[in-house]
């Protein structure tokens, strides 16, 4: 039998004993929810909220309620758009939207400038969301599976952005703004159709480059600091003066529990990975694209 659907004012029967505790989180992945319910956007002490594999289809705009809210998952569902309500939450720095039917951010998307880790892998999109661009805090921007076969030339302005995955998109030409991020540290362009790339020496902050299955006959030129994956990179690599460095996480796991933890993947403090939450959609089913 499968998981009751439940109405949309009430909290789930487990939602109080989650409560209790004063921690501030709630999960609700995996149960079966069209709409959030509307006792949700009533905790407004609410500092996490996890709503992924729900089978989601919209937000009500009363989710702007919800003042203290730091992380929201609401991954793996069927969102086709956003309501402005969310983009009022003023403290909400990690944003989980892969997995859904996404063709665009609102227009207020910007106002979320606290906003830290945006993760919105697997959807529709077929142009950079210019929203972002005015997100000068994100560090971490995972557009993985998408549609995009450009970026602006105003992408420099993220000046924040360390970590960059534009797996599985439709990238022909090496995107020249991406000469500019001379502050990027992680940049994943696996599995496009790339043909050839520039010198990346101007990426002076770049530690990984992946370029995987892109038809392309050798690695960039890159400075010897760089891990590269991808066609001929262990043979470049090899052929360095200084040792090979260890090789960081592909991709890391979505949810990150504080900012400490974050800055292990995008900051100064080297690179690993998280593991999911246990018994979260992200435990059992890996984000589009996410490799090893």
């Amino acid at each position: 039998m499968g998981i009751a659907e439940s109405t949309l004012d009430e909290l789930p029967s487990d939602a109080e004993e989650q409560l209790r505790h004063g921690e501030q989180q709630l999960e609700l992945s995996g149960k079966r929810l069209r709409r959030l319910p509307s006792a949700v956007c009533a905790l407004s002490r609410l500092e996490k909220l996890y709503v992924s594999g729900t089978g989601l289809r919209e937000l009500p705009e009363e989710i702007e309620e919800l003042r203290e809210l730091r992380i929201l998952a609401l991954d793996f569902n069927k969102l086709e758009c956003l309501p402005d309500g969310l983009c009022r939450l003023p403290r909400l720095t990690r944003l989980y939207l892969g997995g859904n039917r996404l063709l665009e951010l609102p227009n207020d998307f910007a106002q979320l400038q606290s906003l830290r880790c945006l993760w919105i892998e697997g959807n529709f999109l077929r142009r950079f969301p210019r929203p972002l661009l005015r997100l000068v805090a994100l560090q971490s921007l995972q557009m993985g599976d998408n549609r995009l076969r450009s970026l602006p030339a105003e992408l420099p302005s993220m000046t924040g952005l360390r970590g960059l995955w534009l797996y599985g998109n439709r990238f022909e030409v090496f995107p020249p703004a991406l000469l500019r991020m001379g502050r990027l540290h992680i940049l994943d362009m696996d599995r496009n159709r790339l043909g050839g790339f520039p010198d990346l020496h101007p990426l002076r902050a770049l530690r990984v480059f992946s370029y995987d299955h892109n038809p392309v006959t050798g690695p960039p030129r890159v400075a010897d600091t760089v891990f590269l994956v991808g066609e001929g990179a262990v043979e470049r690599m090899a052929e360095r003066d200084e040792p090979i460095p260890r090789r960081p996480p592909r991709r890391p796991a979505r949810a990150f529990e504080d900012e400490e933890e974050e800055d292990l993947l995008i900051g100064g403090g080297g690179c690993r990975a998280l593991a999911p939450r246990e018994g979260s959609p992200g435990a059992l089913e890996a984000s589009p694209g996410q490799g090893t």
